[in-house]
């Protein structure tokens, strides 16, 4: 017997919905939280509040709250806990030269979010509330962005909250937002990173849940993360499950190779690997600084032997949270072997400027892609 996915309406993606607000009666000092925000690291310091948006089968999307960042009650049973029906996303908000804030391309993180819903048999959460919950948060915690570099890593995430065993889509679900002050991904900036070629573990298959941004796909990279790290490696590099050859993506980013003509591919956006927000942007800044771009898939052995000749010069990894990465080295159980001398290359040093400039509001933004909260 098939089961029906849950009764959702027809919605409009510019639904908007009104918030309550309930500000935390204990929030961090000034001199504590300027304390925090000195070194924050990335994931470890928490702003003061929270959003939350429910939704059921009968009532659809209601009580919206911008309430006080605290532990979330579950019923033992509820769904998320036994079937991992789930999704997230992540996204940031800068202070911007002017001392404004603004969000880099926050439409498509909505998009994105949509898409994950559908495919994880999820509500989907019209863009316009998704955007309204972001801009609801920034504001009350805006004194929690970080100066210089840092900036505030925005978590939105939804799952499935009936009470039940059974395998099929909850009928309750919860959306919730809350927000990280970060610094850089990775210890030391933008050096160049080694990474660990997992032989034996794949991150998602075709037909599979790899577009989606859940959070099964990165439960099943922890081992293999695990094994890079053994092998002295910063992150794990996954190819295909059918042929175990191909190039995918890195445990949670896109990746980039830089050739000798200075031309650049990146592997295609087959269902497998998730449609990055980073990805599609300096896709479109390569484009527009005159490179030849490929979107087509790339052999790990192919990988290997222009790195040995000299004609890939560099190779990059992107995403919201490590923004661009340099590769150096790619290690595995069959050897090594070192791309461009170990050093950061040009052109990734140029796209990276590039996008960091537009975001951070150091260059126009000729695409629009920067969104102003205040």
């Amino acid at each position: 017997m098939t089961l029906a996915p849950p009764r959702i309406c027809p919605m409009n993606v510019h639904q908007k919905i009104v918030f309550s607000c309930s500000p935390t009666s204990k929030p961090v000092g000034a001199d504590a939280r300027a304390a925090l925000l000195k070194d924050p690291g990335f994931g470890r310091v928490f702003t003061d509040h929270m959003v939350t948006i429910r939704w059921t089968q009968e009532r659809g999307w209601h009580d919206a709250q911008v309430r006080a960042r605290e532990p979330i009650s579950l019923d033992p049973a509820a769904a998320v806990l036994h079937y991992g029906q789930e999704i997230f996303e992540g996204l940031k908000a800068y202070t911007l030269s002017d001392s404004s804030i603004a969000l880099f391309r926050p439409e498509q993180n909505a998009r994105r979010f949509r898409a994950s819903a559908v495919r994880m048999a999820m509500p989907e959460l019209p863009e316009s509330m998704f955007l309204q919950a972001i801009e609801e948060l920034v504001k009350i915690d805006a004194a929690w962005i970080p100066t210089g570099e840092g900036s505030l890593y925005l978590r939105p995430f939804m799952f499935a909250t009936e009470a039940f065993l059974g395998v099929r889509p909850s009928h309750e679900c919860l959306f919730v937002l809350i927000a990280s002050s970060v610094g850089s991904y990775f210890k030391g900036g933008a050096k160049a990173v080694t990474v660990w070629l997992s032989d034996r573990y794949t991150r998602a298959a075709e037909g599979g849940t790899g577009a989606a941004k859940c959070g099964g796909n990165y439960a099943a990279s922890l081992l293999a993360q695990a094994e890079a790290i053994e092998h002295g490696c910063d992150q794990v590099v996954f190819l295909d499950a059918a042929e175990h050859r191909w190039v995918e993506e890195l445990g949670g980013m896109n990746v980039f190779f830089v050739f000798d003509d200075g031309s650049i591919q990146t592997p295609p956006l087959d269902g497998t690997i998730l449609h990055g927000v980073t990805r599609d942007s300096l896709l479109t800044l390569a484009r527009d600084m005159g490179a030849t771009v490929r979107e087509e898939r790339y052999s790990i052995e192919q990988w290997k032997a222009d790195a040995e000749c000299g004609r890939l010069t560099e190779a990059f990894a992107c995403g919201t949270a490590a923004v661009v990465t340099p590769i150096g080295r790619v290690k595995g159980v069959d050897g090594e072997f070192t791309i461009g001398g170990q050093s950061v290359g040009p052109l990734t040093m140029r796209l990276r400027s590039a996008l960091v400039d537009i975001q951070r509001g150091h260059a126009p933004d000729p695409y629009g892609w920067t969104e102003r909260v205040f």
